[in-house]
This record gives C-alpha cells, sequence and structure tokens, in this order.
C-alpha cells in the first residue's frame, strides 16, 4: 500500500514538473526572461549532468550547458507541448553536445574533480550519491553511464531515454540493469567476471 501511494505521489509531482516545464517553455518562446531563469535553476543540472556524460570534460560540459539554454531561447517557439519537455531540452543539449564532440572536443575519463562539479542544489543528489558517482560510475561504459546519469539524476523514464539516446527501449533497460548489477557489486566489494 505504501509504496502504491510513494508511486501515486511520484507520478502527480511528475506531472506537475511536466506542466510547470511547459509553461515556463511558452513563456521563454514569448521572450520572457524570467521564464528563462526559472527554467535554467529547475533543469540545469539535468542539461549539465547530460553534457557531461557526453563531452566528459567539465569546461566543454559547462560551455555546452549554456549553449543549450542559448539555443532554447532561440527555438522555444518550436517546443509543442504534447511532448516531454524535459526530453525536449535535453535532445537540445545531446545535439549540441554531440556537435562539441565532432568538432574535435576531448574525450577522455572524468576524473574526480569533473565530476564534483555535478551543481549541488540538484534535489535528485545527495552528497552520499555524488559520492557513489564520482567512485562507482568511473568502472561503468559510457553508455552505461549515460543510462544510469539519465534515470537517477534527471528523473527521465527509460522510453524517454531511449528516444534521446536514439537506441531501443530493450537496449536502455539491458545498459541500465547490467549498470546497476555492476554497481551493486563494485559498492560490495567484489567482482564482476562478465565485464
Amino acid at each position: 500500500m505504501l509504496m502504491l501511494l510513494t508511486a501515486q505521489t511520484a507520478e502527480r509531482h511528475g506531472e506537475e514538473e511536466r506542466r510547470e516545464l511547459d509553461r515556463l517553455l511558452s513563456g521563454v518562446a514569448a521572450g520572457e526572461r524570467e521564464a528563462l531563469a526559472q527554467l535554467y535553476r529547475r533543469t540545469r543540472t539535468a542539461v549539465y549532468g547530460l553534457a557531461l556524460s557526453n563531452v566528459k570534460n567539465a569546461h566543454d560540459a559547462q560551455d555546452v550547458t549554456q549553449d543549450t539554454f542559448v539555443r532554447v531561447w532561440d527555438s522555444a517557439q518550436q517546443y509543442r507541448p504534447q511532448g516531454s519537455p524535459m526530453g525536449w531540452l535535453l535532445a537540445v543539449a545531446r545535439n549540441l553536445a554531440l556537435m562539441k564532440l565532432r568538432q574535435g572536443a576531448r574525450q577522455e575519463q572524468l576524473d574526480e574533480e569533473e565530476w564534483d562539479a555535478i551543481p549541488a542544489d540538484s534535489p535528485a543528489v545527495t552528497p552520499e550519491d555524488r559520492q557513489i558517482l564520482q567512485t562507482a560510475l568511473a568502472s561503468l561504459a559510457d553508455q552505461e553511464r549515460q543510462v544510469v546519469m539519465l534515470h537517477a539524476v534527471t528523473g527521465l523514464k527509460h522510453r524517454e531515454i531511449a528516444t534521446l539516446l536514439q537506441v531501443p527501449l530493450a537496449t536502455v533497460l539491458s545498459k541500465y540493469h547490467r549498470a546497476l548489477k555492476k554497481l551493486r557489486v563494485q559498492l560490495e566489494g567484489g567482482t564482476l567476471n562478465d565485464r
């Protein structure tokens, strides 16, 4: 019973958040700077997390994050409310991150300091979660890390992640479950033989 109530509350919160993001994007499309500022405050962690998981260095991820909100300002009128506002925003960020990579951006392993650059004010990332990200995510393959970040940090559903990453839903589910298994083994101090 408690799990059902928790799920219903989370679903209601998700729907309220979607409506609020729709409202803010409409305001941005109308040229309201305050709507852009509020949208930035609500979504910067998710955008930065996605950018960081793609470009793999804090400086480029910050550039992609800034470019994302500039692009949103310029093209918010193209957003249609029947979709997922967070999905649309993250698709913009993903496209900019991929462009950055194609332009020859560095693609190297993240060090601990760069994982610390994920904004600390995200309600979804506690200090304990941040420590886990720093130590455990390094053991994941790139796409596994992206799926976990998108689901755990931004709260996207697996179907939305599949659309965003342009991979089949089964692939997202497989990578997510494999990543969780790797994380569980790492946290328990064991080894994973099927890497």
